[in-house]
């Protein structure tokens, strides 16, 4: 195997691709609004949970310290200006959900709306905040999940996430998903 020289670089976040999540958040039409987060993830299967870390100065993370709810809603190639929109305006100034012509659903479990034109939608309760730097991590309870029925497979009940057309974002730049290599344990998979 050929070696390859390495630089050193500072210290930093470079942990990349990463989805590019629309956090809805808000108890009342009036204050409704849409953050776009990609620092966030999976921390435990049973009970199902995950994490947002976002910027304290963020107008969303008053709205969702108070209420204690948000939804991660899965972006796509058609709410890629949307998402990044979402992400640079902020929601002291726009309304997000009228500016980019997105619709605010019922959550099924927690007042935060979905957002409609999602093809999935994670309804999430906050369990504990953390303040650890730039940003602080919301670690809440999965709750319910909402997931567009035009993107379940009738034959296996499992959501298809390339017919869905989601993105993701790496390094100040967003990416269509590419085309599947492998599936989980394929590698010791007998033939």
């Amino acid at each position: 195997m050929e070696e390859h020289a390495k630089t050193l670089w500072k210290p930093g976040t470079m942990i990349y691709p990463l989805p590019a999540i629309m956090v809805s958040c808000g108890e009342s039409i009036e204050e409704y609004n849409i953050i776009t987060i990609s620092w966030l993830g999976t921390i435990c299967t049973n009970p199902p949970m995950c994490y947002i870390s976002v910027r304290p100065e963020r107008h969303s993370y008053p709205i969702i310290k108070r209420t204690g709810e948000f939804v991660l809603n899965l972006t796509t190639e058609d709410m890629a200006f949307a998402t990044d929109w979402c992400g640079v305006r902020s929601g002291k100034d726009y309304n997000k959900f009228e500016e980019m012509k997105l619709t605010p659903g019922k959550a099924s479990a927690i007042n935060a709306p979905i957002i409609k034109e999602s093809p999935l939608n994670i309804e999430c309760r906050v369990k504990e905040v953390l303040a650890l730097g730039s940003h602080d991590m919301f670690i809440a309870d999965v709750i319910a999940v909402q997931a567009d029925e035009r993107f379940i497979t009738p034959e296996t009940g499992q959501f298809d996430m390339k017919a869905a057309n989601l993105i993701a974002y790496s390094h100040g730049h967003y990416y269509k998903l590419g085309e599947e290599i492998g599936k989980f344990g394929w590698s010791v998979q007998k033939k």
